[in-house]
Parts: structure tokens; C-alpha cells; sequence
């Protein structure tokens, strides 16, 4: 590493030569200071001090990655998704967060596009991100195209993962060019892992840790375990993660634990990188700081005898903005500065509107130069308009990001409302961001009236029909003989023998009402203020089910309960001449309450539940022929949506909606 400089004649003095050595950096010469008198010491010391961290930064850095601090930007952080099988609390909102649709994701040739412009313009070092990378498709591919971009000067790819279906694909991806890896993992206690995730899973993430050591020799360049660090929570491990450095070549390194939207974020449950490094030393007092990396986030530091080394991310208590040289890209395109900084140029909709790269630099030295030069305070950083952790690599939820001038701004996410409701992206509001159920949070909403109507029917047999009306004594000439003899009577009597079907079923439908909340997993209980339920017998002609009897006009002569009485269709005496009749049962539920949640589940399963024991109770003569339809919401009152009535199409009439036939129903409260 060093050799002999040549002779000097003219001075007695001793003559000084080095050689620092920058073969372990790509396309980079010898830098070979030659120091002869004591004049020129101090000027040529400062020109090998400067050749030396340029070899270290590699390539040159495009003027459109150094900041007004004259910070290069040689460091790019992909996310590329929002979504991830873990929900850990300090990165993710507990009431979840809402996802950017898939059309405004990066493809793989968009984001292939950008990281190609940025390591040509002098980036050397690309991380992989998320949400968790590993839930992307196609990751294995991506990280092998990215691996082309080594021949402008790309020098490493690393990737950030928690671990969870990683052990399957590191190897493919180490052979495809990955060379850095970053796992967390917060605690050793599968139990605490749980409730520091929301999930299971702490047997894969350690599964993914032991491949990946085992990988050090056949490319991956270095393995580092991600700890956040939280109170009286996992404070007390530190130590136990230290231990793991004992046998294995691993960096832990532990990460205080940072403000962002929606992790209930407190100064009280952070632990200073200087007190864990106290605790350390009272377990190993030969702790010693090790020499950081240029632009290293962490402070590391070695155990004598020990394989891996533990360093500290002191965000909060010490930050490293001085020398910071990390750009962030967002699964949905748009470029961020800082971590914690809200704002954000979107580069995906420029070069969707046909942007060439010399536009796209542009707008990326414009992000550059906006960058400050110091994130704020602890107590300061804005977590009301940045995103949540989760969604650095996404939009974030109900909020308007604070954005640059108005030729670079991102499209604006307000949403518009109009009356009661709201124009959004169509999204299922009882699954979270991973498709698995979850429970609407209605704990901010303030309790309001509200009301619901439902309304379906059954379609039965004749037989059924004078069952259910009491007419099947009356139109049969000998009703002791028929009573007495063939299949036919003894299903009767089986009918009969059960009771009387609509009350039967009337008590059921409210009594199915009240226990929804048991029956529907996701639906809140409440206490509701007023169910309803009523049954009519009805004959139709053929080819009239579905259609209206009653008009707006008749409304006001709706029955106490809000449902309409009975008519002459719903009687039977309304039939057509040569069309034969259809018989059928119709339902109809009004439910009220004080609440914070709707009542159309409450109204829709007691329908439901009322037909049902219609059917159970006339199945003995007519279980081949009856057809339950037409169940549906006719009238809502309250809740952010607004009110509405199921009106038939060009008319004011209420129908029943739906696939079956339908009835009339007045719906009122």
C-alpha cells in the first residue's frame, strides 16, 4: 500500500510519499500525492484529502444532484409499493391507510427509466423499497435490470425488507445483482413481534436472516439488522441484538423511534441513541467506535472478538442532514428530498405526458435545490401533511401535501364533495391495502339518527299461498278426504302444523335484526331505537312482478310502520285474464337509531331472515318451488353519504330493486 519516493537532493529533510489505493472503486486510477518540501505539505495533503473522497463518490455528480449546501446526491432510495404484509404500528396508521389505485404505480419500465437517468447522472448506490419490495411482482427481474446499469457507474443495490417471504427469492435475487441487505426486526419475542406488527411471522423473518448470512460468501456484500427502538417496549433487548454480532458478520444497527402521520408519535417513548450507548458499555466496557462510511447514517461501533459490529440512526437526537446525500422516489412516482419534508414533485406524470430525460433532470434539480438544509426538530417535523412511513413509497390519506410552485406541482389529491358525498377512487371500505378483512373505524364519528328501509320478497305455489291466507279449506269441496289421503295432505298438515307462518316469520325478522352484528363479522352492534316488520300475502299476473302499484302520490297513506298496506294486489284480487297468477310473499323492514353507523345491514338482514322462515315453514309443500329475489336497501336516512329513495327509473316511484320481482313500499321513517 505504500512505496519509497524518490530521493530528494536539495534538502535534507525527510520527503514523504503515499499511495491511497482505489481499486475497489470501478474506473478509478491510483491517486498518488507526491509531497516534497514542507511548502507545498498542507496544500497537497488537502488535493489527496479531495482526490481520495471523489474516488470514494465515484462517477461525477450531475449539477442537478447537488444542493445549494453543495450536498451530492449520489444515493437512491425505490420504493416500489405501498403495500406490505406487516402492520407495524410505527410506520402504519391503525385505521390503515388508503392505497394509490394501480394505474398510478411506476411499471417496471418506468421505474427502470428513472433509475438509468439517475445513475447516468451520477448515483451509485440504488436501495429497494417499499411498503415491503417483496410483495412486487416481478422483483427478481427488476433487480437483474437494474444490475445493467453497473456499466454507468452503478456500484451497489441494496434492498430494505421485514423479511417475511424473502428466504424463498434471496438467492435468485443475489445471483441477479443484489449486494446489500437491510432486515427488521424489532424484537426477539415471537409474542412482542406480533404486537409490534400486527402479524405473525417472526420464525420467517429469522429463516430470511440465516439465508442471507449464508449468502455472504456468494455476492451479498453485507447484511444489516434494522432495529427501531421504542421505550419500554424492546429498549430492554438492546442488548440481546448486540449478542448476535458475537458469531455472526451482522450490523445491527438500532434506529430511534421518528414522527410520521398517524404513529401516535412521543418525545417519552424515544430512546437516545447516547443512553442505549451507555447500556451497551456497561455490558461490554471495551466498546469502540469504529471508522463510519462517508454519508453513513450510522454511527458504528466494534466489540473486541466480535464477527458483526452494532452502530446507531440518531434521527431525532443527532441527525445527519450535514451530510446527506439520499434522494427518495415514491411507488407512485413522485420525487422527495427528505424523509421528512411533505414535499414532492411527481415525475411519473411528466413522463406520462411525453417528457424527455432532459425535462425530467430539470424537474429533479428543481427538488434538489428546494432541499433544506436541515430537517426540523423533533417537536417540529410536520406529520399532519407528510405521509405516513408506510406511504413514502404512496400517496397520503385525506390530506393535501404541500407541493412546490405551480409548474412542478403533483396533480392535487382534495377530495370534492357534492351534497353529502364525496368523489374518490371506488375502493372496498372492509378489506385493508393486503385484501384481508378489517372493521371500519367509526370511533371520531358523533353519533346521528339514522334510518333504513329494506324490502324483498318470496315467490311460493298456490297451495302455499292458501296456506299462508287461510283459503285452503275454502277452495277444496272436501277438505276432511284431502286432509286424510296422499303425499299432498300430509305436507299440509306438516305446514300447518308449525303455525302461523307470518307471525312466525315477522318475529324472526326482528329478532334476526337485532343479532346482525353477530351474523355479519364486520358490522358494528348498535342499539337501535325502532325495528319494523311486515309480510303480505300477494298475487300478481304473470310478467307484473317487479313492477310498481303504487305511485309518489300514495305515499302519504303509508301504514304505521312506514310500509305500505295491503292493496288489492297485495289481497290477490288484482289478476289478468288469461295470465296465470303468481303468488308470492312480501317483506318489508324499517330500523332506527342514535348511532354512528348505518342501519341498512340491520334492515336487510331482517328481510333476509324473515323470507328464510317463510321458506323453512312452507318448505313441506313447496320447498322445490319457492324463489327468495329482490332484496334491497329502498330507503336511507343519515350518515356523510346522505339520504336516498329507490326510486323506478323516469318515475317517482319506490319499487324494490334487484334481480326478482318487486312491490311497493312507501319506505318513510
Amino acid at each position: 500500500m505504500f512505496r519509497q519516493a524518490a530521493s530528494c537532493s536539495r534538502s535534507p529533510r525527510r520527503c514523504i510519499s503515499r499511495r491511497v489505493s482505489t481499486s475497489t472503486i470501478p474506473g478509478h486510477a491510483e491517486v498518488i500525492p507526491e509531497i516534497g518540501t514542507p511548502a507545498s505539505s498542507i496544500r497537497n495533503r488537502i488535493k489527496h484529502r479531495i482526490a481520495s473522497v471523489d474516488a470514494e463518490r465515484g462517477a461525477a455528480v450531475s449539477p442537478f444532484l447537488i444542493d445549494t449546501f453543495n450536498r451530492r446526491h449520489n444515493y437512491l432510495r425505490i420504493s416500489l409499493t405501498e403495500r406490505c404484509n406487516l402492520r407495524c404500528f410505527y410506520c402504519m396508521p391503525s385505521e390503515g391507510v388508503e392505497l394509490s389505485p394501480p394505474e398510478h404505480i411506476l411499471s417496471d419500465d418506468e421505474v427502470i427509466r428513472l433509475a438509468t437517468l439517475f445513475v447516468k447522472s451520477g448515483v451509485t448506490k440504488i436501495r429497494l423499497t417499499g411498503g415491503e419490495p417483496m410483495v412486487r411482482k416481478g422483483i427478481v427481474d427488476i433487480v437483474g435490470r437494474l444490475h445493467e446499469l453497473r456499466k454507468y457507474g452503478l456500484q451497489s443495490i441494496g434492498m430494505t425488507s421485514n423479511g417475511i417471504s424473502l428466504h424463498r427469492k434471496l438467492p435468485a435475487l443475489v445471483e441477479n445483482g443484489l449486494t446489500h441487505l437491510n432486515l427488521s426486526l424489532d424484537t426477539l419475542d415471537p409474542f412482542k413481534f406480533e404486537i409490534m406488527t400486527r402479524r405473525m411471522g417472526h420464525d420467517a423473518v429469522l429463516r430470511s436472516l440465516h439465508t442471507a448470512l449464508d449468502l455472504r460468501d456468494r455476492g451479498l456484500q453485507s447484511v444489516k439488522l434494522n432495529v427501531v427502538v421504542v421505550k419500554d417496549l424492546n429498549d430492554h433487548e438492546v442488548p440481546d441484538f448486540v449478542e448476535m454480532t458475537k458469531e455472526s458478520p451482522l450490523s445491527v444497527r438500532f434506529i430511534e423511534f421518528m414522527p410520521f402521520t398517524g404513529n401516535k408519535w412521543d418525545k417519552a417513548k424515544m430512546v437516545p441513541s447516547a443512553d442505549l450507548l451507555a447500556r451497551i458499555r456497561e455490558k461490554y466496557p471495551a466498546v469502540r467506535k469504529a471508522s463510519d462510511e462517508l454519508n453513513d447514517t450510522a454511527r458504528s461501533y466494534l466489540i473486541p472478538g466480535h464477527s458483526g459490529s452494532f452502530g446507531f440512526i440518531s434521527s431525532m437526537s443527532d441527525h445527519f442532514c450535514g451530510s446527506c446525500n439520499r434522494l427518495r422516489l415514491t411507488a407512485d412516482g413522485q420525487i422527495k428530498v427528505c424523509l421528512f419534508d411533505a414535499k414532492e414533485i411527481s415525475l411519473r406524470d411528466q413522463m406520462r405526458t411525453g417528457a424527455g430525460d432532459e425535462a425530467l433532470l430539470s424537474t429533479i434539480g428543481h427538488a434538489v435545490t428546494g432541499k433544506k438544509e436541515k430537517h426540523a426538530g423533533m417537536e417540529d417535523i410536520d406529520v399532519v401533511t407528510n405521509r405516513p412511513m408506510i406511504l413514502i413509497g404512496g400517496r397520503s390519506i385525506r390530506r393535501t401535501p404541500r407541493l412546490l410552485p405551480l409548474s412542478l406541482m403533483i396533480p392535487a389529491r382534495t377530495t370534492v364533495a357534492t351534497g353529502n358525498t364525496a368523489s374518490r377512487t371506488p375502493r372496498l371500505t372492509h378489506v385493508d391495502e393486503s385484501g384481508r378483512a378489517s372493521m371500519v373505524n367509526v370511533a371520531h364519528k358523533e353519533p346521528t339518527r339514522r334510518m333504513a328501509a329494506a324490502s324483498g320478497r318470496i315467490t311460493i305455489p298456490r297451495i302455499a299461498y292458501e296456506l299462508v291466507t287461510g283459503d285452503h279449506g275454502a277452495s277444496d269441496p272436501a277438505p276432511a278426504q284431502a286432509e286424510g289421503a296422499g303425499a299432498e295432505a300430509v305436507a299440509v298438515r306438516k305446514a300447518r302444523a308449525k303455525g302461523d307462518v307470518l307471525t312466525v316469520a315477522q318475529l324472526a325478522g326482528i329478532m334476526g335484526c337485532k343479532r346482525t352484528a353477530d351474523l355479519i363479522p364486520l358490522c358494528h352492534p348498535l342499539q337501535l331505537s325502532h325495528v319494523a316488520v311486515t309480510l303480505h300475502p300477494t298475487v300478481e299476473e304473470q310478467g307484473a312482478v317487479g313492477r310498481a302499484h303504487r305511485t309518489a302520490s300514495d305515499a302519504s297513506t303509508g301504514g304505521e310502520d312506514g310500509c305500505a298496506p295491503a292493496t288489492g294486489s297485495d289481497t290477490g284480487l288484482r289478476q289478468g285474464p288469461g295470465r296465470a297468477p303468481v303468488y308470492s310473499i312480501v317483506c318489508r323492514a324499517t330500523v332506527s337509531c342514535e348511532g354512528k353507523t348505518g342501519v341498512e345491514m340491520e334492515a336487510l338482514t331482517a328481510v333476509s331472515v324473515a323470507l328464510l322462515t317463510v321458506w323453512d315453514m312452507l318448505k313441506a309443500v313447496a320447498g322445490k318451488e319457492m324463489a327468495i329475489g329482490g332484496i334491497t336497501v329502498t330507503r336511507k336516512e343519515g350518515g356523510a353519504s346522505g339520504s336516498f329513495v329507490r326510486a323506478e327509473e323516469g318515475r317517482g316511484e319506490e319499487v324494490l330493486g334487484g334481480g326478482g320481482g318487486g312491490a311497493p313500499c312507501v319506505g318513510s321513517a
